[in-house]
């Protein structure tokens, strides 16, 4: 009996990881009707995250009332495992949950975020996984830190938040920006959450100016740390105030360990293992060119395959650089939309899963 692993991320917009896999499922089985196939719900820390989780951990979805990033109330989820809780901050203070015409990451808050904290905490969590992508804000994680301020601190000071010393943070990305400069969370992601020009260097100014009280009042400065661009700063809020306030005046930025988000869940679902008699993995994600090796999620996976020398099939709904991408590895790299095609039907969620079944029975059939 063939084994596959069909491990594909959600084409934003269009399908979920969960969707855009059983559609591949659906392209094996035609292929080969007694195969065996273990489907892996995957994300590298924005959408899906915490379905990916709950598919790999099992655990409780817990709904909190928080405050979407315009600071309207809204209901969101996060998963609580033991003393485990993972958090997805697009529940929250996420670009989806506002319409085109409100995204401003001049006002738009991580407020929502910092609750869903808030409630983990209380409800006894000590190791919180936080993914980092899909957010509305570039605000260096200043509404998160006030959210927790305003519940945990006696008179409103950092300092006097003593609720997270046994709290540990793992925080999700696959950036590895610094907050501030021309490769920061201003420039580089600040104009796809609605940023002019002009909001991006104020906005890279508010981040220095933060980052630099920050610093003279811990005596260190974590601005410059990969990951601390990420999610509009909220990865340097991380790093910089969640290091663990008052259980150590010199601690470093290790103790908020930063890691590609693909490769924690990975790990959460013992994928090595999965390898194990698998002759081929099905990996994919909307659009697919060079920057899918800078650390995207199928690139996570074909390094994880190539340990076991397993090949991995790449499948998108738009495919550029082609050749880079089998020069990295991946055994097949196939376009799902035949050039033909409108960018409105193939966004449509019916046409993509058609031919995701199309190209995966193909794929298998010319192999």
């Amino acid at each position: 009996m063939k084994k596959y692993i069909v491990a594909i991320d959600s084409f934003k917009g269009c399908l979920s990881s969960t969707e855009a896999n059983a559609s591949a499922v659906e392209g094996i089985h035609l292929e080969y009707s007694d195969a065996e196939i273990v489907q892996v719900p995957v994300s590298d820390g924005g959408e899906g995250w915490l379905v990916a989780f709950h598919s790999a951990l099992g655990g409780e979805m817990v709904e909190v009332g928080v405050h979407d990033p315009m600071m309207r109330p809204i209901r969101a989820h996060y998963l609580k495992k033991d003393d485990t809780a993972v958090i997805e901050i697009a529940q929250a203070s996420g670009l989806t949950l506002l319409s085109s015409e409100e995204r401003n990451p001049l006002r738009a808050t991580s407020y929502g975020t910092g609750e869903l904290i808030v409630d983990a905490v209380r409800q006894g969590s000590k190791h919180i996984i936080v993914g980092l992508g899909g957010s509305a804000t570039s605000d260096c994680g200043i509404g998160m830190l006030r959210a927790i301020i305003d519940v945990f601190a006696k008179h409103g000071s950092w300092d006097e938040v003593t609720a997270l010393r046994d709290v540990r943070f793992t925080i999700a990305t696959d950036v590895n920006n610094p907050l501030c400069g021309e490769n920061g969370a201003a420039h580089v992601f600040a104009p796809q959450k609605g940023a002019t020009p002009e909001m991006v260097e104020i906005l890279d100014a508010r981040a220095k100016r933060f980052a630099e009280i920050s610093a003279r009042h811990f005596g260190y400065d974590n601005q410059y740390v990969p990951g601390a661009g990420a999610a509009g700063g909220l990865g340097y809020a991380f790093l910089q105030y969640m290091c663990s306030p008052n259980k150590d005046t010199h601690h470093s930025p290790e103790a908020v360990e930063c890691r590609p988000g693909i490769n924690l869940l990975l790990e959460a679902v013992h994928f090595d293992k999965m390898l194990e008699d698998t002759i081929l993995v099905i990996t994919g994600e909307g659009s697919a060119d060079r920057q899918t090796l800078m650390g995207k999620l199928p690139y996570g996976i074909l390094q994880r395959a190539k340990c076991h020398k397993v090949p991995v099939a790449l499948i998108a709904g738009r495919i550029k650089d082609r050749q880079s991408l089998i020069d990295a590895g991946f055994s097949k790299v196939e376009c799902i939309n035949p050039p033909t095609i409108s960018l409105e039907e193939a966004m449509k969620p019916e046409t993509a899963k058609r031919n995701i079944i199309k190209t995966v029975r193909s794929l298998l059939s010319d192999s």
